[in-house]
């Protein structure tokens, strides 16, 4: 991992087109901006374990499709 010192209104870049901008220190919380293209998704930690968790069940389920009644026989064995 590395670690940056910065302060308010300093910016830290990722490869040429991200960029991170100290907004504002207030006590113990930090407001950082995040300028990136549209086709990178940001977001928060917490935020994406959930999205991931969520796409983890959906995958591991399976979907449930009532019978219908066609009108055919069917030889159960």
């Amino acid at each position: 991992m590395l670690i940056l010192s910065r302060k308010i209104n300093e910016k830290i870049m990722i490869g040429s087109d991200i960029s991170i901008s100290i907004i504002e220190i207030r006590g113990d919380q930090v407001r950082i901006g995040v300028d990136a293209p549209k086709t990178v998704k940001v977001f928060r930690q917490e935020v994406f374990d959930a999205i991931m968790a969520e796409n983890r069940a959906a995958a591991q389920s399976s979907p449930v499709f009532p019978e219908l009644d066609l009108g055919i026989k069917r030889d159960p064995f």
